[in-house]
């Protein structure tokens, strides 16, 4: 047996104006669950409100938030000092909340008399995406649903398992636009809370997102950057400066040769913000690392992936990957997190795709001067979700800079096309930012990647610098201009 001490969110709406927080300490086994130790407290104070039913992690009833995360509370291990509250949803009572309104709204599959039995390649498509048990996590913490009528992720899971199945017998594109489709902004957060493991994102929205696209729904924005990407290679129009023509292939570091790695620079970086991919390289030469830049590298086809705009991806692929196998390169750098999470996932690759953070803290990093400024690091959605990196960038900041301070996790919505097609919603989850940013008090917002740099800035009176350009400054240098 083992004493526990955890915060437990407590509130009535009939007598309480917020909720508050009441300390408990109570006897478990070791390797209690959370809902053994709610249990335990139950036991003493039986008013606690918290939901229970299967206890094997298949009905999703017992869904709660341990301190932030959402969990199933059967399945989750205690710890000493955990905080349980409610899924961001309305609370009935403590930590009891409405699952009826989100579940009401799933979408089912409409009677039908046809008598198709499902070919097993589809029932294969469709299992992944039937595991789904309803609990809410997802739609608990979907950005999207903050600031628009998005009926959610797993709503948009349902229409995907729906499309798949030939029994049903109408059309559901339409349906899933009208319940937005488009406002998804592709974080992952669904994915990474889902206690199922279900990739709604990847598996479905996306997949839907296909389907519109051959049915010639897809937004016109987005065809934009389609056509950009088929006639030029890129996703973004070039700026004055274009990385690839600033720099050589081959850039020595200042001393020995530590390790070797492949850049993949990214439209961003490349056409709009080479000054920060300079910054990366003048840090990689005093960590030690070679760094090798093919020039035929192109977009890698995430602004494709994630608009459904597929057609195409296997040549983008194959050039990308040529580029870099005929090199003999065995690790390929991102700096820009949604290449890295395309390259990680979206490809197969004959060599391995590390983050310039990874690379960095494993390589270990040159000696620096704390910069005397307070900072604070934007988590950005396709590396802390896509690529379940979140401690690197803050070992590196944390050496670079006099004092660090922590922000909650939350898409700036300026990811899955968002901010090119459904530019409001970006603009408000934009502002959400903001006022995450100044609850800080930090003098600087650091993040690494160029399309939430770019929007942050848009909706922060701070100044958004990016990981490298804080390293070089670490460094007693300047940072590239052009």
């Amino acid at each position: 047996m083992m004493q526990i001490s955890v915060r437990v969110s407590r509130f009535n709406p009939e007598t309480d104006a917020e909720p508050r927080l009441e300390t408990w300490t109570v006897e478990v086994e070791e390797g209690a669950r959370v809902l053994n130790v709610l249990d335990a407290i139950h036991a003493r104070d039986p008013t606690l409100a918290y939901r229970s039913s299967c206890r094997a992690g298949q009905c999703g009833s017992c869904a709660v938030r341990v301190n932030g995360e959402p969990v199933l509370a059967c399945t989750q291990e205690a710890w000493d000092g955990m905080i349980i509250e409610p899924l961001d949803l309305p609370v009935i009572r403590d930590l009891l909340v409405d699952l009826v309104a989100g579940i009401s709204q799933i979408p089912r599959i409409h009677t039908s008399a046809c008598g198709i039995v499902p070919k097993q390649e589809v029932i294969a498509q469709i299992k992944p995406l039937r595991d789904c048990i309803e609990c809410l996590s997802c739609v608990s913490i979907c950005p999207a649903m903050k600031v628009t009528e998005f009926l959610g992720p797993t709503s948009m899971r349902s229409q995907m398992r729906i499309a798949l199945d030939p029994r049903e017998p109408g059309n559901r594109i339409r349906e899933a636009i009208s319940q937005g489709l488009f406002t998804c902004t592709s974080c992952n957060r669904c994915w990474r809370v889902c206690p199922k493991d279900i990739e709604i994102p990847g598996k479905a929205i996306e997949k839907l997102r296909e389907i519109a696209n051959r049915e010639g729904l897809t937004l016109p924005r987005h065809q934009e950057v389609a056509a950009l990407v088929r006639t030029t290679g890129r996703s973004v129009e070039p700026g004055k400066h274009i990385f690839l023509d600033l720099v050589d292939e081959v850039i020595e570091p200042y001393g020995e040769v530590r390790r070797e790695v492949g850049f993949f620079s990214g439209c961003m970086f490349n056409a709009r913000l080479p000054e920060r991919a300079l910054d990366m390289l003048e840090v990689m030469r005093h960590a030690g690392i070679r760094v090798i830049i093919p020039k035929e590298q192109i977009c890698c086809g995430s602004p494709l992936i994630r608009t459904g705009q597929t057609s195409f991806l296997d040549e983008i692929k194959e050039r990308n990957i040529r580029a870099f196998q005929d090199r003999g390169i065995t690790t390929v750098m991102t700096m820009c997190a949604g290449c890295g999470a395309t390259l990680k996932h979206d490809y197969e690759t004959p060599f391995e795709v590390k983050d310039v953070s990874e690379v960095l803290t494993e390589t270990g990093l040159p000696p620096l001067t704390q910069v005397p400024v307070t900072a604070t690091y934007h988590d950005l959605c396709h590396l802390m979700n896509g690529q379940q990196i979140t401690t690197q960038p803050r070992k590196i900041l944390t050496r670079a800079v006099e004092r660090f301070v922590e922000m909650p996790a939350q898409c700036c919505g300026s990811g899955g096309g968002v901010r090119s097609g459904l530019p409001d919603e970006a603009a408000a989850l934009g502002e959400l930012r903001r006022a995450a940013i100044n609850a800080t008090g930090a003098d600087i917002v650091v993040t690494i990647c160029p399309f939430c740099e770019y929007h942050i800035q848009e909706h922060s009176d701070r100044p958004v610098m990016n990981l490298m350009t804080v390293l070089v400054q670490a460094l007693g240098l300047k940072p590239a201009t052009l």
